[in-house]
């Protein structure tokens, strides 16, 4: 038996966008911030659920429901996006 295939569920917008950045007046490294932010996402998320770069969420049918109900806006909201700059700064 093969393992089953994720599902695609949704797709969620975890990049930062330039006007932020701008905003909070400094110069960082753009892409190392969005991947920063979508290794925290995925490592705050169950087991078998998985965000891709280009924000398509995907689980494995067993936890397909439970992925449907995460609240990625919080998720979002709830990361120190202060420290994740601060790390990422040129």
């Amino acid at each position: 038996m093969s393992d089953p295939q994720p599902v695609e569920i949704r797709t969620v917008a975890y990049t930062v966008s330039a006007d932020y950045l701008a905003s909070v007046g400094g110069d960082f490294d753009a892409r190392g911030v969005d991947d920063a932010v979508l290794d925290r996402l995925n490592a705050d998320l169950p087991e078998g659920i998985e965000v891709r770069r280009d924000g398509r969420v995907f689980a494995l049918p067993d936890v397909a429901d439970a992925a449907r109900a995460v609240d990625f806006d919080q998720l979002l909201a709830d990361m120190d996006l202060d420290q994740i700059l601060a790390e990422h700064g040129r």
